[in-house]
């Protein structure tokens, strides 16, 4: 099976119909993904059949998730899983990706010139001393580390109502007891990934907003 059959598969499976220009790119960024990983090495994944599916069918099984026209920031993200997938699935978003390691973060901008994806930004910095004034719909992240850190080092980049999403392999039970006061889970989406085995979980996280009265 070619990769582009792989693809339009695993789209079918997702129910996330997408333009040809759309599956062009996807299958554009797995090449560039692939060509660059032999020296800045983004990914211990090698084969480009397996990039598909646990990094581009892994990260587009979330897009059904965000409401159409968020603003999107990805933490964290190395080659650029899950924003660049999910800024060329879905346009209608705006997405900025934080990326501390240089050579990771100069990959997705190159990938970001070399594919025409233009509501996908790319910041070399640690989240943490990132300053967004008004702040973002959703921050995401995809295997950055437990729930806690996650809240610490990105929690700030979010608007006031707005939820942080972090995806997960199975369900991580102490670390949503470990959630920091002032946050809560507000719900988890058990995610089917076409070519991967194994649970595979989206978690929703929000702040406790006080009330005045």
């Amino acid at each position: 099976m070619t990769l582009q059959n792989e693809l339009d598969a695993g789209l079918a499976a997702l129910d996330l119909p997408l333009t040809a220009t759309a599956r062009t790119r996807l299958l554009r960024y797995i090449a560039l993904m692939a060509k660059w990983n032999a020296v800045y090495n983004l990914t211990a994944i090698r084969e480009e059949s397996r990039m598909l599916t646990h990094h581009l069918l892994d990260a587009l099984s979330v897009a059904r998730f965000i409401p159409e026209g968020a603003t999107l920031v990805d933490i964290g993200s190395g080659g650029g899983v899950p924003g660049i997938p999910l800024a060329i699935a879905r346009p209608d978003l705006s997405v900025l990706s934080i990326e501390p390691n240089s050579k990771k973060a100069s990959f997705q901008q190159q990938a970001r010139i070399d594919l025409g994806i233009e509501n996908f930004e790319v910041q070399t910095a640690r989240a943490e001393a990132v300053n967004l004034p008004e702040g973002r719909d959703f921050i995401i992240s995809r295997a950055f580390g437990d729930l806690a850190d996650f809240i610490k080092v990105a929690g700030h980049l979010l608007k006031p109502e707005g939820r942080m999403l972090a995806m997960k392999g199975v369900y991580p039970d102490e670390e949503v007891r470990a959630i920091p006061k002032g946050w809560s889970l507000l719900r988890s989406e058990e995610l089917q990934v076409p070519g991967v085995e194994g649970a595979r979980h989206l978690l929703w996280l929000a702040r406790e907003l006080q009330s005045d009265g």
